[in-house]
């Protein structure tokens, strides 16, 4: 099954949604429209869709997202209202992607600039092109990383790395991304979206219940240690009560896969 629009299209793989920017003449780069697509296609596939256990995000063309659209920069002295506004869009896409219920997988060829990036570490994992080609590069065109960016990268690469990246805003390709740990997999070219697919597939096989407490935990449980074991104590319990932890244990003493119903 497909659904399409003109600038982001959502296709279906079994319990795997992939959405795509599709923006190629850009280069997929990161509109008003876009911003405005992709906020309403993951409101309604994290919070309304039930056929989706996993999610994929890439872009069209061989290219993942070149960024901003600087056509769009060209306003004459912008309101702050308008442009507060604009920023703020693009905040609440990251919140979902960050912190939605649903496992999302990256999967990044050619371009990745600038907000492209902000996409790509707001995911949970990213499988990148050996030839990708990203940049932090904000900077060099006067603006401060957005979309989440000045948290989530240095939650990837390390705070000193993710400081390095976005002072320099210098150019660097998908093997040096793996290295430094902003793709959890590098493929060759034209590989990312089928192994991508595959994270997800087997991430759409997991309890989708303790998935979505696991990611909750990881956003509100990782900032001291307090607040992680109390994650631990408050959530485990409510996790040994799911039909998914019994058909689990069932399986397991059956010798057989586990079927997960999401109760």
């Amino acid at each position: 099954m497909s659904e399409h629009t003109d600038i982001v299209q959502v296709e279906r793989q079994g319990e795997v949604a992939i959405v795509t920017l599709n923006y190629p003449e850009r280069r997929n780069a990161f509109s008003m429209k876009m911003r405005l697509a992709l906020l309403d296609t993951f409101q309604h596939l994290l919070h309304e869709d039930a056929g989706s256990r996993a999610i994929v995000l890439t872009g069209a063309g061989g290219h993942f997202c070149a960024g901003g659209d600087l056509s769009e920069m060209t306003e004459v002295s912008p309101s702050l209202l308008a442009m507060r506004e604009r920023i703020a869009v693009g905040t609440r896409l990251f919140r979902l992607l960050y912190t939605g219920d649903k496992p999302i997988v990256a999967a990044v060829e050619g371009s990745c600039m600038g907000a492209g990036i902000s996409l790509a570490a707001a995911c949970d994992l990213a499988v990148g092109s050996e030839a990708a080609k990203l940049s932090c590069a904000f900077v060099k065109v006067g603006l401060l990383p957005d979309t989440g960016l000045l948290w989530t990268l240095a939650q990837k690469v390390g705070a000193g790395k993710a400081r390095e990246l976005m002072l320099a805003g210098a150019a660097f390709d998908g093997v040096e991304a793996g290295r430094i740990g902003l793709f959890n997999q590098v493929v060759a070219p034209g590989q990312a979206l089928p192994a991508a697919i595959e994270r997800a597939a087997r991430l759409a096989r997991l309890p989708p219940v303790t998935l979505a407490l696991l990611k909750a935990s990881l956003v509100q449980g990782g900032n001291s240690i307090d607040a992680a074991w109390r994650r631990e104590v408050d959530l485990n319990p409510l996790t040994r009560q799911t039909q998914d932890h019994q058909e689990a244990v069932a399986a397991f003493m059956e010798k057989r896969k586990p079927t997960f119903s999401g109760n």
